[in-house]
């Protein structure tokens, strides 16, 4: 996905939102959007989505992309059950796939007692989880998270947590904005702020706790650059590398590393301090 010398505005004469905004993002990656409130963040997000055209520059991506928005309309006139059958079909499913999946999820999420409930009687998490779960029934190449976790209860939100980490280990694009600084915390790929009307990158791995357990994986093979975790890398004189990888984030860099193209060759999977 890339997005060339972006610009948005409203109007001819209208205030630069953003500005020559300049992004690339791989298979595999797990990007943070940074920002003040109203500095443009959600406007990237439309933007990339489709939901609106840029006023200059040009973006391309996947086939299949997914949207989380900041604010899902609640009052639309369906139940939960039948919006997601028809928001399945159009991201291209049949209508029993549509059916399965909306069915799975609102399961997995702890909501399948009220999909026949029409939106506008929902609560406002309960809305949320619908939101977030039109987005993972297409399982898109491109998904974008809008502040995705507002009004989640707690099992919700590490739910979505460990979809969006598998999405990026299994070679999808996932994007996201969210209040909590520590959101996704060394998963994250890259970073990057928008200011003023423009997009850089920033430091997307913070410090994490003094003496927190570190996995040993050994590796054969050329790696990517980003890897989930941020893993510390030790190239070796045989050709493997030793990556070392708090252990929280040790399952979402396997993951990766086995459903790569080509898979990575994994000879060795150990806590640090063993043999």
């Amino acid at each position: 996905m890339r997005l060339s010398r972006v610009g948005k505005r409203y109007g001819r004469r209208g205030p630069w939102i953003l500005k020559e905004a300049t992004l690339a993002v791989g298979p595999g990656e797990l990007v943070r959007i940074e920002g003040a409130n109203g500095s443009g963040k959600s406007t990237l997000l439309k933007l990339i989505a489709g939901v609106e055209p840029p006023s200059t520059g040009s973006i391309d991506g996947p086939g299949r992309r997914a949207y989380v928005p900041e604010r899902f309309p609640p009052a639309l006139p369906f139940d939960a059950r039948t919006y997601l059958h028809h928001l399945g079909r159009v991201h291209g499913l049949s209508a029993a796939e549509a059916d399965r999946r909306a069915a799975h999820w609102l399961d997995r999420f702890g909501i399948a007692d009220r999909a026949g409930t029409p939106l506008s009687r929902l609560s406002k998490g309960t809305c949320q989880k619908v939101a977030v779960i039109q987005a993972l029934l297409a399982d898109a190449e491109l998904l974008l998270l809008d502040e995705a976790w507002t009004g989640l209860d707690q099992a919700a939100r590490s739910l979505l947590d460990e979809v969006a980490a598998d999405r990026a280990a299994r070679g999808g694009r996932v994007l996201f904005v969210d209040h909590d600084p520590n959101r996704l915390a060394g998963l994250i790929t890259a970073a990057y702020l928008v200011q003023d009307g423009s997009l850089r990158a920033v430091d997307a791995v913070p410090d994490g706790p003094s003496g927190q357990r570190l996995v040993r994986i050994e590796v054969d093979g050329r790696l990517p650059d980003r890897l989930p975790g941020a893993p510390q890398r030790e190239p070796r004189p045989d050709g493997t590398t030793l990556l070392k990888v708090p252990a929280p984030h040790s399952d979402a860099l396997l993951r990766h590393l086995l459903t790569a193209t080509p898979p990575a060759h994994i000879r060795a999977v150990h806590p640090e301090g063993e043999a």
